[in-house]
């Protein structure tokens, strides 16, 4: 099994973003907290009744105290007891209330906050971290919260509350079993801190081993189609059940120091019980404490007890919880590295596109770009073609600001992109992609995404523009089908008319097609072919093409190599010299560049 390094848990930072979250419950908070306080004071009312009952029931059996007296004060220590048992039940009810309502609140809270911080984030974050792994966390973060809030309120708020009232009520009767109880609560919780401690980095390790296992859970379930068509059940069942073991393997590791809390507790109390009754016997002995006393100690003592245990798996639950946190809280460490401009409103009158001495590389690749310029006339065609790697699909990532050149800059209309907010940059452009992924929702809704403000005619027309309206006749709830997720239940053709229905839909001046037909049969891809020029016409058109007899009408051609033009021109003028894309056009002849 291959070691998970444990990452250092940030306690300061996790805590100090819990507060963050509840900033704004203040006051549901505080009033939960005292809540909490007055249950537990309440708790030692009812040893004071038990004290009162022996000690008076002592005076009542030697005969100095009347029996009509002493029925008179049960019945009154009867009646305050149910008294406070009503108000206790009351406080305990008002307690849920309160804390379900922060809860709840908090996790929305958390949710909304990294939901919206990891959406932000770039492309490049979200092509290099696991979408198995971002929402493990971002879910057993939520969880986190509720575990967090509840240890506040049920294990770290009661002992507190607790040991106040149970230490100043004994040392009222003595001192040194006050001091003892003091200490029997110090060392149980060190020991327990200590043990919790050397624990809590298997916890981590445990985390990331199951993020990884869920992570590659995803990542097999979006692959199920290659894992039956090339037969690899078995294979896959093999790697997961390493997945599993692995697991398995770090959960036992972590689980096993719980042998040790049991057995230390157990003796830490079992010897502290000795020593807190001892003090209290020896001066029944000498005649300076009653009976009742004595019994007051032990008892108020024992009501130490479910808040000590509870402390302890409180303790458990704040470090698994600041685990669970770490993996979550770290994402808002990363940084968009693409920085929004201080202009918010981006408009694109004319579609004027130019690209000005670009160098730009991926990370840890060769530099692709180097003092790249292009210009792109408005309501213009140009189609860009070359061999897979050349830079065609990296100049529209650059242009939708998916990544910034490491030199350079891009001007729409004149205007530096980087200038304005990336959102009101992207709306302005409309794009068919050449994998066109759909969310798990209705084809109506899917097209209408690019502008949810679009009427239900304006839709429908763009769904005739795609010619969908033929395909969708034939399913049972038209347009209001579930495509499935990523689009599964439709065709690779059906899904890249959705698309292209979107991009209509968007109505914008600037329009890309990456690959817009690839998934088309040769007579659909024909006759969406005239739609496109008509949708192209009056826009600043970038199309990205393998089949070269798709953008014979462009009104010019960029070929491109190795992130470099060699040559440019339109398809007749092109054909006609000896050149890289004569060469493509024999080679491929209608087909397509590998």
């Amino acid at each position: 099994m291959a070691r998970i390094e444990p990452k250092q848990v940030q306690y300061k930072h996790n805590v100090k973003t819990y507060l963050e979250l509840v900033k704004g419950s203040w006051p549901l908070f505080i009033a939960l907290l005292v809540t909490t306080l007055v249950i537990e004071v309440s708790q030692a009312i009812d040893k004071f009744f038990f004290k009162a009952i022996i000690d008076q029931g002592t005076l009542f059996v030697a005969g100095d105290l009347s029996k009509a007296t002493y029925t008179q004060l049960l019945l009154l220590l009867a009646a305050s007891y149910a008294l406070v048992n009503l108000i206790r039940a009351v406080l305990r009810w008002l307690k849920i209330h309160q804390l379900n309502h922060l809860e709840v609140t908090l996790m929305k809270r958390l949710k909304i906050r990294f939901f919206n911080h990891i959406v932000q984030l770039s492309h490049n974050f979200h092509t290099t971290n696991k979408t198995g792994s971002l929402i493990s966390r971002l879910i057993r973060g939520s969880s986190a919260i509720e575990r967090f809030t509840d240890v506040i309120i049920f294990s770290f708020g009661p002992l507190i509350f607790q040991f106040a009232t149970v230490f100043f009520s004994i040392i009222y009767f003595d001192l040194q079993s006050a001091l003892v109880v003091a200490g029997i609560v110090g060392v149980f919780i060190a020991y327990s801190f200590f043990i919790l401690r050397k624990q809590i980095k298997y916890k981590v390790i445990a985390n990331n081993t199951e993020d990884i296992e869920k992570a590659n859970i995803s990542d097999f379930f979006m692959n199920i189609e290659s894992i039956k068509y090339f037969g690899k059940e078995d294979r896959i069942m093999k790697r997961y059940e390493r997945l599993a073991e692995n697991s398995k393997k770090t959960r036992f590791v972590f689980w096993q120091y719980f042998r040790w809390f049991d057995a230390g507790q157990t003796i830490i109390l079992g010897a502290g019980t000795i020593l807190v009754i001892w003090f209290p016997l020896t001066k029944l002995l000498a005649g300076e404490m009653s009976i009742g006393s004595v019994v007051f100690i032990y008892t108020i003592f024992s009501n130490l007890f479910g808040p000590l245990f509870s402390f302890v798996h409180g303790i458990r639950g704040f470090y698994q919880s600041m685990a669970d946190f770490e993996s979550l809280f770290r994402y808002e460490q990363h940084q968009n590295e693409i920085k929004n401009g201080s202009q918010k409103k981006f408009v694109v009158r004319k579609g004027q596109i130019e690209f000005k001495e670009l160098d730009f590389n991926y990370p840890k690749h060769n530099k692709l770009f180097r003092n790249f310029s292009l210009t792109i006339n408005p309501n213009s065609k140009v189609a860009l073609v070359g061999h897979s790697g050349c830079g065609k699909t990296t100049l529209v990532k650059l242009l939708y600001r998916l990544y910034d050149p490491l030199r350079g800059k891009i001007l729409i209309d004149g205007k530096d992109i980087t200038q304005y907010q990336q959102e009101t940059l992207r709306s302005e452009m409309s794009i068919v992609p050449q994998e066109a992924v759909l969310f798990d929702d209705t084809i109506f809704n899917n097209i209408a995404f690019s502008r949810p403000s679009a009427t239900r005619k304006e839709v429908l027309q763009a769904i005739k523009f795609a010619q969908l309206d033929k395909i969708i006749d034939s399913f049972p709830l038209k347009e209001k089908t579930i495509v499935g997720e990523r689009g599964v239940k439709l065709s690779g053709g059906e899904k890249q008319r959705v698309s292209i229905a979107r991009a209509v839909l968007a109505n914008k001046k600037i329009l890309v097609l990456d690959e817009a037909t690839s998934a088309l049969d040769s007579k659909t891809e024909h006759e969406i072919q005239k739609d496109l020029e008509r949708l192209m016409k009056g826009r600043t058109s970038i199309i990205i093409a393998h089949r070269l007899s798709t953008i014979m009408k462009a009104d010019e051609i960029i070929v491109m190599q190795r992130g470099k033009i060699v040559q440019r021109g339109t398809h007749n003028e092109l054909i006609k010299i000896k050149g890289r894309y004569r060469e493509l056009w024999n080679l491929q002849k209608g087909g397509y560049i590998a």
